[in-house]
């Protein structure tokens, strides 16, 4: 897999793991569940306020090249998550033209072609949405933080689009991936990213956080 960032994966049914690239996946000990518990338990637990006021562009342009490393971060996220990647001629690798996923929601392999009809057929989640971000403590932010989280990595994921669609701005207390295999990692990378921007957690959000944190 071409990758740059640590992501979270589950192995069968059991524990969290944790995969880079290059890298066998290797089984977490109890640590990396409980790191995740004392992330969650350090998060505010409040309820939503509105969506007033909430829209795409209070987060800067969609997949700002915010590293500055001459790529989008969508193209950045693709090639990251997909392997056997090609490019587009001339981009210096951005541009990611075909390639194949190992869907984390569904288990499946996607292949990915780039194209007006075929391109949403991997989407680029972000786990932890911005319309649940928004409602959760973003509005009080800085327009370079919300750039800063719309466009981080770690709460970034190429997904299955149709799951993405789905999912839309639900947090855990109401849609989760239908492969249970990875609902471990999931809610521990979307406890990761709201605790790196303050981002609160509902009360039954928390309880269903705690409910996958029980069974991993």
């Amino acid at each position: 897999m071409a990758g740059l960032a640590v992501s979270g994966m589950l192995a069968g049914c059991g524990g969290l793991t944790v995969q880079s690239a290059g890298q066998h996946v290797e089984k977490a000990d109890k640590v990396s569940v409980s790191e995740a518990r004392s992330k969650l338990d350090g998060l505010d637990v409040k309820g939503r306020a509105p969506k007033t006021g909430f829209d795409r562009d209070e987060f800067g342009p969609a997949w700002s090249d915010v590293d500055h490393n001459g790529c989008d971060t969508r193209n950045d996220i693709l090639k990251r998550d997909l392997e056997g990647e090609t490019f587009k001629p001339g981009t210096h690798d951005c541009v990611v033209l075909t390639g194949t996923l190992e869907d984390p929601f569904s288990g499946r392999t996607i292949e990915f072609k780039r194209g007006q009809d075929t391109s949403s057929k991997v989407q680029i989640d972000h786990l932890v949405p911005l319309s649940d971000a928004w409602q959760k403590g973003a509005q009080q932010w800085s327009k370079t933080k919300r750039k800063e989280f719309a466009n981080d990595p770690l709460n970034l994921l190429a997904v299955d689009g149709p799951l993405n669609g789905q999912k839309s701005d639900s947090d855990a207390a109401t849609w989760l991936p239908p492969r249970k295999a990875y609902r471990c990692a999931y809610i521990s990378r979307q406890i990761d990213v709201k605790a790196k921007y303050d981002v609160w957690v509902t009360k039954a959000e928390k309880q269903a956080m705690e409910t996958i944190l029980d069974g991993c």
